[in-house]
């Protein structure tokens, strides 16, 4: 099979990880207009999470439920406890707060797990490769491929074709104007914010697989999910997977073109999106 087509669908894969891993900052920063630099620390979570669920001897699938639930449920209190405070201060505050937030987080999990990384096996149904003529894959590429499609559409339902999903959109524009209507617009965005966290948290648990677990993947993690996000456009659903999906695709064939240069082509990519439209590809202006 071309080695190029390969690392096209190579890049599919990789680029739906990062469209889960960027969409829920885009939604937190897009509809709740938030600056969350602790967004990496909720993948590392993620991660974590599911690699000492497999030490405990919990199944994979138990654990792609429960990890991103869990890490809903903490990001839900520190927004309760903490970050609900600044929402209306300036996004220096914003900074600083999810700065610190994420270096506390890092620094548990180097005190829980250790300073160093390990591996992550993959699910047993999901080991070895698909062969398709000359198609050679592997299973759980394939799996991330398909599955991330299938909760995109979930989600992309839920923010745009329920109410709640109206309530939160409504929220970001006039929080004054919802809590006229009854409802709380302050649950509301609790909701969100969770919801952010818990898909980077689900990006987490699909990647331990693939790349292993270390302390210090949360800050690679959020430095793509920003490239995204700005690729896409900020706030923007669809503008998270084009640009989960370009950046993945870039980086996947430069892998192969120009191994030295394949990170460095994500913020080319990124500078070159912006030089011909400043507000992202999908992004409002």
């Amino acid at each position: 099979m071309n080695v190029y087509l390969l690392q096209i669908i190579n890049g599919v894969g990789i680029g739906m990880l990062y469209f889960l891993l960027a969409v829920g900052l885009s939604i937190i920063f897009g509809l709740l207009r938030f600056v969350n630099f602790a967004h990496g620390a909720f993948y590392l979570l993620g991660a974590y999470f599911c690699y000492q669920a497999l030490q405990w001897g919990l199944s994979f699938w138990l654990a792609l439920v429960v990890c991103p639930l869990v890490v809903g449920a903490l990001a839900w209190i520190a927004e309760k406890v903490l970050l609900s405070h600044i929402y209306e201060k300036a996004h220096e505050f914003h900074i600083l707060v999810t700065v610190g937030l994420a270096l506390v987080v890092q620094e548990i999990v180097i005190i829980v797990w250790g300073p160093l990384g390990d591996n992550v096996a993959v699910p047993e149904v999901l080991d070895g490769v698909v062969m398709w003529g000359s198609f050679i894959y592997p299973k759980y590429r394939l799996f991330l491929i398909g599955f991330t499609a299938i909760f995109a559409a979930v989600l992309w339902w839920l923010l745009e074709g329920t109410r709640l999903g109206s309530a939160v959109r409504a929220g970001s524009e006039s929080s004054e104007m919802v809590s006229l209507l009854g409802i709380n617009v302050f649950r509301v965005f609790s909701f969100a914010f969770a919801l952010g966290a818990g898909t980077a948290a689900l990006a987490g648990v699909l990647a331990a697989p693939v790349r292993g677990v270390e302390p210090f993947m949360g800050i690679e993690a959020l430095g793509i999910a920003f490239v995204v996000v700005v690729i896409g456009g900020m706030g923007s659903f669809a503008g998270a997977l084009v640009g989960g999906l370009v950046i993945g695709i870039v980086q996947s064939l430069m892998s192969t073109i120009w191994p030295e240069g394949a990170r460095l082509m994500i913020y080319v990519a990124m500078a070159a999106v912006l030089l011909m439209r400043p507000h992202g590809l999908l992004g409002r202006g």
